[in-house]
């Protein structure tokens, strides 16, 4: 059964840091671009961060560049996001998915499996 699942999400104040983790199994993933998306309240999914499956190439959304880094460890068959100087804006449930090529991409659609989320809180 293939099956990716989130954690490391959580409450923290305005300007701190969390790292999200997404561990994969019952599937080889190293072979496949990785991602990372959002959902605020009331909001749409939303594309946050991608990574190529080697990790040589990663893509982030504007809001969020220069304050998050995704990271991969193929070994693991897991995927980071690490997120510092947080928002409230950044309030949300965050997805990882994997892809169905070894490239990243920001399209919802190209990502076969998806992860049950996390919540992210921050406070003002």
């Amino acid at each position: 059964q293939v099956q990716l699942v989130e954690s490391g999400g959580g409450l923290v104040q305005a300007g701190g840091s969390l790292r999200l983790s997404c561990a994969a199994s019952g599937r080889t993933f190293s072979r496949y671009g990785r991602g990372w998306f959002r959902q605020a309240p009331g909001k749409e999914r939303e594309f946050v961060a991608s990574i190529t499956w080697l990790g040589g190439s990663t893509y982030y959304v504007d809001s969020v560049k220069g304050r998050f880094t995704i990271s991969r460890d193929n070994a693991k068959n897991t995927v980071y996001l690490q997120m510092n100087s947080l928002k409230p804006d950044d309030t949300a449930v965050y997805y990882c998915a994997s892809s169905n090529s070894s490239s990243y991409s920001i399209h919802q659609s190209d990502y076969r499996y998806w992860g049950q989320g996390t919540q992210v809180t921050v406070s003002s």
